[in-house]
């Protein structure tokens, strides 16, 4: 799978051939995470991704009932291109599937958001550890006590991903991820998970767990999952998203996110 384009991977994805989570897959390529909402909630989930930049960097916004996002790779198709969605009905996780063909709706409009595992490259790239690919795990991802800026009905706080790193290596993944604020950026927390609000590193909320050496701390980044938590509390009547590490795998270069 390593050796596969973004187009070749959506294409084993849409087949039904892939359905794992996509961390490690398709180096050097934007993935997104996705929130898709009625229209008549879009706009107040649009303002809050544009006060939230951190948690929900905005790649692409389709018009309503749009599913082929061209401008993001060769013949996507948000419907069935990504290896695992979750539907939710009024707040509440209802299902999870591997293509949303048959719940597609003409009202609908999709949000793509930045994730992190475009920046873990750069940070590889850099001679860092990237433990979850190391052990191949899904990324841990936590709820915090960090609250996220409301807009309409939504509002919450934020869930982060994390990495564990040596301090050294802290730093330096600041100053990597500071490069990509369309994919989060740098990141929000490290060490002392707890003043976050997270009591056990063993029980990720999403994801799973890995291993943190004694000499390392924990890195936490701002985590596209985060329009999960704010639409459970919002409760629209009908939502879908990505599973949590299921990710669209764009034909974007990661070096077009990079600021400077």
């Amino acid at each position: 799978m390593n050796s596969l384009s973004p187009y070749q991977l959506r294409q084993q994805i849409r087949t039904g051939l892939l359905s794992g989570q996509t961390s490690g897959l398709a180096s050097g390529y934007v993935q997104c995470n996705m929130a898709i909402l009625p229209q008549s909630w879009a706009a107040e989930f649009l303002l809050f991704c544009q006060r939230n930049p951190k948690a929900c960097p905005l790649v692409a916004v389709s018009e309503p009932g749009q599913f082929l996002l061209p401008e993001l790779g060769k013949d996507i198709d948000l419907r069935t291109d990504l290896p695992g969605y979750r539907i939710f009905r009024h707040g509440k996780l209802t299902d999870e599937v591997q293509n949303i063909s048959a719940l597609w709706q003409e009202d609908l409009v999709s949000f793509l958001i930045g994730c992190s595992f475009s920046f873990e490259d750069a940070l590889i790239a850099a001679g860092l550890e990237i433990r979850h690919i190391s052990e191949g795990k899904n990324v841990p991802m936590y709820n915090t006590n960090l609250p996220c800026v409301p807009a309409g009905r939504f509002s919450g706080t934020m869930v982060v991903s994390m990495r564990p790193m040596k301090p050294a290596d802290a730093i330096r993944a600041i100053q990597i991820c500071s490069r990509f604020p369309a994919v989060h950026g740098a990141p929000v927390h490290f060490g002392a998970p707890e003043a976050i609000g997270i009591f056990d590193l063993r029980s990720p909320d999403y994801g799973d767990a890995v291993s943190i050496q004694q000499d390392e701390v924990p890195v936490f980044w701002a985590c596209g999952v985060t329009p999960q938590a704010v639409i459970a509390q919002a409760k629209p009547e009908f939502c879908i998203t990505h599973s949590p590490g299921h990710m669209l795998v764009t034909d974007l270069l990661n070096t077009s996110l990079a600021s400077f």
